[in-house]
């Protein structure tokens, strides 16, 4: 006979929620929802922080093939991150001391040219009957000569202030986080390897290793990407006659052709209504330009520089920019092709091979 002290042999089942008093499932239930909307808006306060922090993990994801090219050549790491980021600082210091007081001449001449060149418009026929219609023109000039343009984007010359300083902020935040990112790469990728079993260990290091290739190969050839698209904006703006504004122009350009899809759209409307208004040939000439290239640019290049890096269908990657335009904006655009390349990857690498097999 056995002890009706003694404990009992049979293991304890765990009570499911269904099996719990009303009263105790309703209690947990609130507990879940307090901590769930709790946590949202923790990260809700938190969003540009983390924006920071993933944008500078990317670019230091996307500056790493450089260090480890120098690692392989039997450069010490830390040596090679310096390097890399003298140079980086070097080249940028001298882009913007020769580059920064050009931009903003032509920018300010741009600025002060604007209303004539708006009235210019006036003598397109088609224009200028719909300026009688609805006074686009007018409105426009108006604006931009009467500087409310700052008001409605910043909130007047305090809020320019502010957002000027919070974007400094951001940048020096970028920058410090991005070294330190590159510098403890290494450390980073083994930490997360660790929170694998050690039995798929190995796999997800060969997951993660293809991931972290990716969003870098992304970027390093988006800046190649970024830099074509420039240098044939100020070939042709010089071309056209409209030299004293293409630096400026094509650093807009460029900085547009960031955004995925829509960026070379935004760019070509400002450059051909600003070509327009100085000689409708050159405004022809731009747009045709722009078209052109646009298409040669998704359909060559691109495909050319991303071939071994990504491999995302065409409508994949219009949705993941247009989600990622409309959640975190231009940075979230950016952020969005190499994040669906990685989910995509996930998707192909470990669920297509768990439904086949089950």
């Amino acid at each position: 006979m056995t002890d009706p002290g003694a404990p009992s042999s049979r293991p304890r089942t765990r009570r499911t929620l269904l099996e719990r008093s009303p009263f105790e499932a309703g209690f947990l239930a609130v507990l879940g929802g307090i901590a769930a909307i709790g946590l949202v808006t923790v990260l809700v306060n938190l969003q540009s922080v983390l924006v920071v922090v993933v944008l500078s993990l990317f670019l230091a994801l996307g500056i790493n093939p450089i260090v480890d090219w120098l690692v392989r050549r039997s450069v010490r790491r830390s040596l090679a991150v310096v390097a890399v980021t003298l140079a980086v600082l070097a080249v940028l210091g001298l882009g913007m001391w020769a580059v920064v007081p050009m931009v903003s001449d032509q920018g300010v001449r741009l600025l002060r040219n604007a209303p004539g060149y708006l009235q210019a418009l006036r003598e397109n026929g088609q224009i200028a009957a719909l300026d009688h219609q609805f006074n686009i023109i007018g409105k426009i000039t108006e604006l931009v000569t009467s500087g409310a343009w700052v008001n409605a984007l910043f909130g007047g010359l305090l809020g320019a202030g502010v957002a000027l300083a919070t974007t400094m902020a951001s940048v020096v935040m970028t920058l410090v986080l991005t070294l330190y990112f590159l510098a403890s790469l290494p450390a980073i990728k083994n930490l997360i390897y660790q929170f694998a079993p050690a039995s798929r260990r190995d796999r997800v290091r060969f997951l993660a290793n293809e991931m972290f290739e990716r969003i870098g190969g992304y970027l390093t050839g988006m800046f190649l990407v970024v830099l074509l698209w420039g240098l044939g904006s100020f070939l042709v703006l010089n071309a056209v006659g409209l030299g004293q504004y293409a630096l400026a122009l094509c650093i807009v350009v460029a900085a547009l052709a960031f955004i995925p899809i829509v960026g070379w759209m935004v760019s070509a409307a400002l450059v051909v209504t600003i070509a327009i208004s100085v000689s409708p040939t050159a405004g022809v000439i731009c747009a045709v330009y722009f078209l052109i290239y646009s298409q040669l640019d998704a359909y060559v290049v691109q495909p050319r520089i991303f071939s071994s890096s990504l491999n995302v269908p065409p409508v994949l990657i219009v949705l993941g920019a247009l989600s990622g335009g409309l959640l975190l904006g231009i940075v979230g655009a950016l952020l969005a092709i190499p994040t669906v390349a990685s989910l995509l990857l996930l998707y192909r690498e470990v669920l297509v091979p768990h439904l086949d097999a089950s």
